[in-house]
């Protein structure tokens, strides 16, 4: 038997985290990303936000940026202006237009046309409004030639907002820098799936009734697998879904599995590893959500080292949690209580922010 006061303190925990969740982003919110293209007779600049980012910067909220109202398209324009600053060999460069608008996904985007550079000029890139982000944002800044040939790379931050390079020079990131570029993704792919809920709450639903190492092993090599897969073929182009379709599959794969352990109980749970498998390639899309936000899909073979480093990221963050989280999970389930009253609690927990996430990302 479990006493009250354990029962209460049980419930009030479920509560806490459940509250917890439904108020908590699904992703990590601070990427954009800054591309290039550098022609014999002008220079494109796209710039990407995602509206939650910029909606403070803009003096906005994201909900007014969607409306596209022209009080909303007006603090756009104000905000697209006075975002970017561009020099050839220290001269200020003079944008022909300017551009701004919200896209399908709900992301901002700014683009800019300047004239092409003179050869060998040097360009430095100054993105301003990175200081106005929240505390952590990445972009993933990259210029291409003509021929789609890298020029420059580079991850800046509200402290490091500038690039610096040669026009038409390919770039030749030597070892330190690409071990840097390297240590930047690979930091990435941790914060994202610490800061990332739903696919955190995913694995968890799938761990709470796991009896074992081996049964967990087998789960999280499944997951493992399955969003490797479609990372790397939605980075390069390969697999391509609406985005709003992957994030309310996502929702719904967090829903099914806390429903899954309420109706079939704990044990029963036979051919979970495919399911496993078929969930993890959703979220694996989910995951090159973020190398698509960040412009890093459209860098050619210059995207490998983020995807390597970023899915490395990934997979060491949610080792970590897995560590933390399973001990914990087998010392409980040697309680009864646990077993009774623990397993649904945490499982009702798990359906019901899949199906607030699910109703978020389709009717609301």
């Amino acid at each position: 038997m479990v006493s009250i006061s354990g029962g209460k303190r049980l419930v009030c925990t479920a509560l806490f985290l459940i509250v917890t969740c439904l108020t908590s982003r699904a992703h990590d919110p601070g990427l954009s990303s800054a591309n290039f293209t550098l022609s014999g007779h002008a220079t494109e600049v796209n710039l990407t936000f995602n509206e939650r980012d910029l909606a403070a910067a803009a003096g906005s909220t994201a909900e007014e940026l969607r409306s596209l109202t022209t009080e909303a398209q007006r603090k756009l324009d104000e905000t697209a202006r006075r975002a970017f600053r561009l020099t050839f060999d220290g001269q200020p460069a003079a944008a022909s237009s300017v551009t701004a608008g919200v896209d399908t996904n709900n992301n901002v985007e700014f683009h800019y046309s300047f004239p092409a550079p003179n050869e060998g000029a040097e360009v430095v890139v100054d993105s301003l409004l990175l200081p106005e982000m929240s505390f952590g944002h990445r972009q993933a800044f990259a210029a291409m030639d003509a021929r789609g040939e890298a020029v420059a790379r580079k991850i800046l931050s509200g402290r490091d907002r500038s690039a610096r390079f040669v026009s038409n020079q390919p770039a030749t990131a030597d070892s330190a820098e690409n071990g840097q570029r390297f240590l930047e993704f690979f930091l990435l792919g941790i914060r994202h799936i610490v800061t990332g809920y739903d696919h955190l709450l995913f694995l968890f639903g799938l761990l709470i009734v796991c009896r074992g190492p081996r049964a967990a092993l087998l789960l999280i090599t499944c997951f493992t697998l399955a969003h490797s897969l479609t990372l790397a073929l939605s980075t390069f182009g390969l697999v391509t879904l609406p985005s709003r379709w992957v994030e309310a599959t996502i929702a719904a794969s967090i829903l099914y599995v806390g429903l899954e352990n309420l109706i079939r109980r704990d044990g029963a749970l036979r051919g979970r590893w495919a399911l496993t498998f078929a969930f993890g390639l959703i979220h694996g899309l989910g995951f090159a959500s973020v190398l698509h936000e960040m412009g890093v899909a459209q860098q050619g073979t210059g995207a490998i080292i983020p995807l390597v480093s970023f899915n490395l990221g990934v997979e060491a963050g949610q080792l970590a949690v897995a560590a933390i989280v399973l001990p914990i999970i087998w010392k409980l389930r040697e309680r009864g209580a646990f077993l009774r009253i623990g397993v649904p609690v945490c499982s009702s927990l798990v359906a019901a922010a899949g199906a607030f996430w699910l109703l978020e990302r389709t009717v609301f």
